[in-house]
């Protein structure tokens, strides 16, 4: 007597001669519209998500051999994104962003907003179109020099695409009469798009001219609550980075054309780096470069450590600004004693899209794209066998085995990839998923016949191979964690 999970693998090959799941192809090779039927008993999950049917057009041929295509690529990033089909280069410095980048960017948007909602974050959205007057009351319309992208509208009156927004998250608090010290701290922040004219835009999305940020500015009110507000974020970047898997520093900066009296950056340590850091070895001072004299050695924390130079990425930068621009634009508050009191304020940014290329940049290969598994754009992809004798059977069971990960886990729902390009050897394939980097690629071959089910299931984070039953596979990409 055959057992029964035997049988009902047997039930589901007998119900793939009623319904076949693969796409049909007509003469030129391409795929037809018709819709990929769910399960009679699965009308709740989406309907399978099919590679043949996802807009990334990749080109994952080796670029090396191409001297041409190699030398546009300066740096692995850029070069691993742009074959992948994840962004394709519309002008210097400005990308247009794929479905995959997207769908990891809106992941990457979600641990954001949980963090800085965490510490009492509020989202709102501000104009990127910000008018001069504003930065010129502030004295940096100048300052700024050419890297403020400036223009004009049919009236002759001067404005700029922010490429951060203090002028304006200011002008927006000091217009609320009523603000209460109770109110405080006050933390707003955004996630938009921002615009530097950069002079050369280079290694792709880790520096161009329109970038997403976040950008969070608080009012407090007093130079010691904004200390703690300070501290309260740079432990919510360290959480972030955590859960991404990205090991990160923080190293004293210096503040720049933002202003205030302290600064930290937060830098992921890479080859490409364009920022010099200096860390001890002894204790745990680190800055960039900018702030202490380049041939410097010697720890000025503990004394006796030697810096060790290093190159970095920075990834986000956080500011206390005191009262530059609430004393400008008069930010204030009723304190204690019902008396107007101009607010203490700090400023934090994050580069979106440049934590997604530096990411990239420090985990993958030289030719497989690795991400950090939360923000990876899908978790799973399921590979059924080339076309063959015995491969209409077993490629049912790949889906059936789709439907059952939605089924069994609705956080896997839109997470799951089937490779349906069956006219492609599993070899091919495989070849394609590690390169672009799926976290879980579960290979259904001829085993998934055998009277006990097993399945090749490959780890990118570790590069391991396992080979599970159906039960194991449910096991392990139940633990997968998403957002």
């Amino acid at each position: 007597m055959e057992p029964a999970v035997h049988k009902s693998w047997r039930r589901v090959v007998h119900h793939f001669h009623r319904a076949s799941f693969i796409s049909r192809r007509n003469h030129s090779g391409q795929a037809e519209p018709a819709a990929v039927p769910a399960s009679p008993h699965s009308s709740h999950v989406k309907p399978t998500l099919l590679v043949s049917r996802l807009y990334q057009p990749s080109n994952l041929r080796d670029m090396g051999q191409d001297s041409r295509l190699a030398g546009e690529m300066s740096c692995k990033s850029q070069r691993l994104m742009q074959q992948a089909g994840l962004i394709h280069p519309s002008n210097p410095g400005c990308y247009y962003y794929l479905p995959a980048t997207v769908r990891s960017m809106e992941k990457l948007v979600r641990v954001i907003d949980q963090e800085m909602q965490g510490i009492g974050g509020q989202k709102l959205d501000m104009p990127s179109l910000c008018s001069a007057d504003l930065w010129k009351a502030s004295e940096r319309w100048d300052l700024m020099g050419k890297e403020l992208l400036r223009l004009k509208d049919r009236h002759g009156a001067d404005y700029c695409l922010g490429p951060t927004h203090e002028e304006a998250v200011t002008t927006l608090v000091a217009h609320q009469a009523t603000l209460s010290y109770r109110q405080l701290p006050l933390l707003l922040y955004q996630i938009t798009r921002k615009f530097r004219d950069e002079p050369k835009p280079k290694f792709g999305l880790l520096r161009g001219r329109e970038f997403y940020m976040k950008d969070m500015y608080s009012f407090d009110v007093s130079e010691e609550a904004a200390h703690q507000t300070y501290e309260s974020v740079c432990q919510a970047y360290a959480r972030l980075f955590a859960r991404l898997g990205l090991r990160c520093v923080q190293v004293q900066a210096d503040t720049g054309n933002i202003g205030g009296t302290l600064s930290h950056e937060f830098q992921l340590p890479a080859d490409v780096g364009e920022d010099q850091l200096l860390v001890c070895g002894n204790c745990s001072f680190s800055a960039n470069v900018e702030t202490l004299s380049s041939d410097r050695n010697d720890c000025p924390q503990c004394k006796t450590g030697t810096l060790v130079v290093s190159s970095g990425i920075e990834v986000g930068h956080t500011f206390y600004l005191g009262k530059k621009y609430s004393n400008v634009f008069q930010a204030t508050f009723s304190s204690t004693q019902n008396k107007l009191t101009v607010a203490e304020m700090g400023c934090y940014g994050l580069g979106v899209t440049r934590i997604l290329a530096a990411a990239i940049e420090v985990m993958s290969t030289e030719e497989e794209i690795r991400w950090p598994g939360l923000i990876a754009p899908y978790q799973v992809c399921v590979l059924p066998p080339k076309k063959g004798s015995k491969g209409n059977e077993v490629s049912f069971l790949a889906e059936e085995l789709v439907h059952t990960l939605g089924e069994a886990f609705p956080c896997l729902r839109g997470e799951v990839v089937l490779d349906d390009r069956t006219q492609m050897s599993i070899g091919k394939r495989l070849k394609d998923a590690n390169r672009l980097g799926y976290p879980y690629v579960v290979v259904v071959g001829q085993g998934a016949l055998e009277e006990t089910p097993k399945f090749e299931v490959v780890c990118q984070q570790t590069g391991e191979t396992m080979f599970l039953s159906k039960d194991g596979v449910l096991d392990l990409l139940g633990k997968v964690k998403t957002v």
